[in-house]
């Protein structure tokens, strides 16, 4: 059985990582820590296990073999190095880091000491995603020449515990980035994993244009993003993430290769939809993908788990998702300058 802490009790983990954490049979959640102790106390009566005031003493609790990291985006790297150091197994929710250098020192950590580090890239585990990465190595629609992936909603003033624009995801000083790194990481992250192939430059633009404080300023951090990627293996595409689209969310992914057209989550009859060239359709029917309203099983706890149990790497490790990060740190980049941003891989 493994015993797991939770570091950060805010939505994330009170809608994912704890339900998923007590639908496994394989864990057991031991501890919380919230800076809010209220908060962790609130989730010990209501799960079980212990609340913790300090990070430190849940660290140094020896019965905790593992902790989820699910605190703001400026104190992923400091709290997963940490945890690892403490000799703790490290889930670790996205995006990864906030530099390069973050992300780089958490992967030496973790080889360092001989502990796993995950990342909660979740969209891989989606069935369909993991079905169509299938298709394309296939050839069904041939070379894959453009494509466009996109991930937007109302923002996280609609989702986080905190509410509003007071959360620490417009925060600049804590979230750090917007929908960029909070969305945009899982369709950069994607759409290497579909077409095993990572960015090699980015051209992108990102810009705040409704996200407002209560005193009707704009908030500090992006709410839109655009990205133009050259993948290494010549195919070229958009990726779109957006903190404004008030209507449902778009979780939608479209690959326009030599042989036809696959589009993912983006018919909502069919999770996968192929249009050939000749006319024909195929279509996969799985379940629908996530979304802030209606979460199911993300796939991510249950890898991660297993991947304890069985002592092999973990599925997404902290090392493969370095390029998306890369990624990411040189679109903003790229929307700072003006100009395109070669990816040092």
């Amino acid at each position: 059985m493994i015993k797991v802490g939770i570091i950060g009790c805010g939505k994330i983990a009170q809608v994912r990582h704890i339900p998923e954490y007590i639908a496994n049979k394989d864990a057991c959640i031991a501890g919380y820590y919230d800076f809010v102790y209220e908060r962790a106390q609130d989730l010990s009566q209501r799960y079980g296990g212990k609340a913790y005031k300090t990070l430190e003493e849940l660290l140094a609790d020896s019965q905790i073999d593992a902790v989820s990291v699910c605190v703001a985006n400026n104190a992923h790297a400091k709290v997963t190095i940490q945890a690892l150091l403490a000799g703790k197994h490290v889930l670790c929710e996205k995006p990864m880091a906030v530099t390069t250098e973050e992300c780089e020192q958490m992967v030496a950590t973790a080889d360092q000491v001989g502990k796993s580090l995950m990342i909660g890239q979740n969209q891989r585990l989606a069935r369909a995603h993991v079905k169509a990465r299938e298709l394309v190595k296939s050839g069904l629609i041939g070379k894959v020449l453009t494509f466009r992936t996109c991930f937007g909603h109302g923002g996280p003033d609609n989702w986080s515990i905190d509410g509003g624009t007071s959360s620490w995801f417009f925060d600049k000083s804590r979230g750090i980035f917007g929908a960029l790194a909070d969305l945009g990481v899982h369709k950069t992250d994607l759409i290497q994993y579909l077409l095993d192939s990572k960015v090699a430059k980015v051209q992108s633009a990102t810009i705040t244009l409704d996200k407002r404080y209560e005193n009707g300023k704009l908030v500090d951090v992006d709410d839109n993003a655009i990205c133009i990627y050259y993948m290494e293996n010549g195919a070229i595409g958009t990726m779109t993430a957006s903190w404004t689209y008030y209507g449902e969310e778009d979780n939608g992914t479209v690959l326009y290769g030599t042989e036809g057209i696959m589009k993912l989550y983006a018919n909502p009859e069919h999770s996968i939809e192929v249009c050939l060239k000749n006319g024909e359709k195929i279509f996969f029917d799985m379940e629908n993908i996530q979304t802030n309203n209606k979460q199911t099983n993300s796939g991510i706890i249950d890898a991660f788990v297993e991947a304890l149990v069985r002592e092999e790497e973990p599925a997404i490790s902290g090392r493969d998702v370095l390029s998306s990060m890369r990624t990411v740190f040189a679109a903003a980049e790229s929307a700072k300058s003006g100009v395109g941003v070669m990816i040092n891989s």
